[in-house]
């Protein structure tokens, strides 16, 4: 029982961990993507 309880809190904070960096790269490639897009509308 002690076992299934101590994977199941480590499964968990891998799970919020990867959340987090999962939003981090959302952000990051959204940033990209806006500064190729604005370099796309200087060039016109």
């Amino acid at each position: 029982m002690r076992k299934i309880l101590s994977l199941a809190v480590v499964a968990g904070a891998l799970a919020i961990s990867a959340c987090n960096t999962v939003e981090g790269v959302g952000k990051d490639v959204s940033s990209a993507g806006n500064a190729v897009a604005g370099a796309a509308k200087d060039s016109k």
